[in-house]
């Protein structure tokens, strides 16, 4: 058994990581500020005898004694990135380096959970990690796109300069249970304004396309990566090379859900990439890992979550 910190623990993505890894046998420290975390998505595990939550913001040091370290500590969705990006540049920033001032300290393995948006809006597609990106470093989203590249910059320097055992992670588009009703995110935008009838929103003409994962996919390819080799740092796709229109997205949560939403469309965000699709044939070879769930089960169950979260 493993002691392992957790930061951002009670967000979508982080809840889900606490949860495999309780199931796991390890014991867990969930450090979340709740600016875009829920408590809800902890409530099941607080009775857990090897469950810890704290509230704590990562910009501020913090300090335990852990064998491993996930920092997933940072507003995902740009509804929540942008409400103020000068905090999420020092979240990604601040925060990476009191997490591996603390990896340097005990020695903990560390993995940094970082973003397909480091490849910004880009020009070689699949996008695979020898890709430079091609990011807007002075946009709406560059305080979330630059703050994940310079996390990935800090990480690297820390492994050269003092030994730390680091792990990069580049997480492509992922949903599943426990999504914000609010988060922007397009397939709880499209799940949520289909299940209330209400407009659903397509930003620029829809042929924009995106590739999703299921959060059980994702929380696999984590654990995996934690547990490779000191000589395996990454960077490394975690994605589903499925790829999908906007338009095809939308029909397909239209029909699922048996509504008569209808389709509008609005002028495509500042930046918002065209094109994003994963290669994954690094983490096929190294970490043995392939994404299981296909979108219509996934569908099927956030469709579920939300029918329950908006009754």
């Amino acid at each position: 058994m493993s002691k392992i910190l957790v930061t951002g623990g009670a967000g979508f993505i982080g809840s889900h990581l606490c949860e495999r890894l309780l199931a796991d046998g390890h014991s867990v420290i969930c450090l979340d500020n709740f600016f875009s975390g829920d408590r809800d998505n902890v409530a099941h595990l607080l009775g857990k005898p090897d469950f810890t939550l704290v509230e704590h913001d990562v910009t501020d040091s913090f300090h335990f004694v852990v064998d491993e370290i996930y920092n997933l500590a940072c507003p995902a969705s740009p509804v929540f990135y942008q409400s103020d990006p000068v905090k999420t540049t020092r979240t990604s920033v601040l925060g990476a380096i009191n997490a591996l001032e603390l990896a340097r300290e005990t020695g903990a393995k560390i993995l940094q959970a970082s973003t397909s948006e480091v490849y910004g809006d880009p020009a070689v597609h699949p996008q695979n990690e020898q890709y430079w990106g091609h990011v807007n470093p002075i946009g709406l989203r560059s305080c979330y796109d630059e703050g994940k590249r310079c996390a990935e910059s800090l990480f690297f320097d820390y492994r050269r300069r003092y030994g730390v055992r680091i792990k990069v992670v580049r997480i492509f588009n992922t949903y599943g249970p426990r999504m914000a009703v609010n988060d922007g995110r397009v397939i709880s935008n499209f799940v949520v304004q289909a299940l209330r009838g209400e407009d659903i929103t397509i930003y620029g003409n829809g042929q924009q396309t995106r590739s999703f994962q299921y959060v059980s996919d994702l929380v696999e390819g984590m654990v995996r990566m934690m547990g490779s080799g000191d000589a395996f740092s990454g960077p490394v796709n975690l994605g589903n090379p499925g790829e999908f229109t906007m338009l095809e997205l939308a029909e397909k949560v239209l029909s699922k859900t048996n509504s008569h939403s209808r389709l509008i469309f609005k002028p495509l965000p500042e930046d918002d990439p065209k094109m994003r699709r994963p290669d994954i044939s690094l983490a096929a070879r190294r970490l043995k890992w392939q994404p299981q769930v296909p979108l219509d089960e996934g569908l099927d169950a956030v469709i579920a979550y939300f029918r329950e979260k908006l009754a």
